[in-house]
């Protein structure tokens, strides 16, 4: 087989060709299939907050990483096998200012980086309230086996596997876990956070946008773990209250109906629930406290 007058720039050529297709296709294939890439487009102020922070990451990473490319086929090119003006210089490893290229500007990279970070993690701390002119609405989670139960301790009423809040109304998930460690997230409204058992979190999140926008355990947790999922809308207030009010002949949710409802199962579809303890989110934590020692 006969061998190119110049392989090394036949090499570099097709490199170059592949690497630019690929960055000709990731953002084609992000617009194709944006309806099924929720970090991407988020519906609420907190989700777009942590995607512009990964944005803005990638950029400053792309600050390294794209002349690092340009600098490997400007290298390759020049000192190729066939190049006679391409001169070996061996003591280059020790010339000052290039060491302080290699080693300054990715110290200062990690140093931008780490600053940003740490602002916008107390800027995104998941506990701190959104500031809103509509009320806080608390909503309690329960991680069971393989479903979620969702309590509105202020409406009296419970619901498996489908959540229902006014847009724009800052939501404030108050999560545990009846169940192995797990993790609550809706990919369009914000990050995920772990619910486990013998502990309450918090996840502050709220949508600006109206739809319904799918929710899932983030973590492993079984045979079930596939149909742990949940949809979660965002309606206007009419739509909320009407929803409400269709729930108040549905069958009651006390103690020794959770305790029916906790057992394993998978694929669960919706249910509505009057809640008839307003204590019941408090004695899923306590089950697991040990008893105060009699004195």
């Amino acid at each position: 087989m006969k061998m190119p007058k110049h392989p090394v720039f036949t090499m570099l050529f097709f490199t170059g060709v592949m690497v630019l297709a690929i960055l000709i296709m990731q953002p084609l294939q992000i617009l194709h299939y944006h309806e099924k890439i929720a970090v991407l487009f988020p519906k609420g102020i907190i989700a777009l907050k942590q995607r512009n922070l990964l944005f803005i990451i990638q950029v400053l990473m792309l600050l390294i990483i794209i002349p690092v490319y340009i600098l490997t086929f400007i290298f390759s090119w020049i000192y190729r096998a066939d190049n006679p003006k391409g001169k070996y210089d061996p003591d280059l490893v020790d010339n000052k200012i290039a060491e302080y290229i290699w080693w300054g500007v990715p110290c200062l990279m990690v140093l931008i980086v780490s600053i940003l970070i740490g602002i916008k993690t107390y800027e995104l701390d998941p506990f701190k309230a959104i500031e809103s002119k509509k009320k806080e609405m608390t909503i309690q989670v329960v991680a069971l086996q393989w479903k979620w139960l969702f309590i509105y301790p202020e409406e009296k009423i419970a619901s498996v596997n489908f959540l229902q809040f006014p847009v724009d109304t800052p939501i404030r998930f108050e999560i545990t876990a009846d169940a192995p460690m797990n993790s609550f997230w809706i990919p369009s409204l914000g990050g995920q956070i772990y619910a486990m058992p013998k502990m309450k979190t918090v996840l502050n999140l709220i949508a600006n946008e109206a739809g319904d926008f799918r929710g899932s355990s983030a973590n492993i947790s079984g045979d079930g773990f596939a149909g742990m999922t949940f949809i979660a809308r965002a309606s206007s207030e009419d739509q909320y209250h009407q929803w409400v009010s269709s729930t108040k002949t549905s069958k009651n949710l006390d103690l020794k109906e959770y305790n029916k409802l906790s057992a394993p199962s998978k694929n669960n579809p919706v249910e509505m629930y009057q809640l008839k303890d307003e204590t019941l989110f408090e004695q899923i934590i306590n089950k697991y406290m040990h008893p105060p020692k009699k004195e």
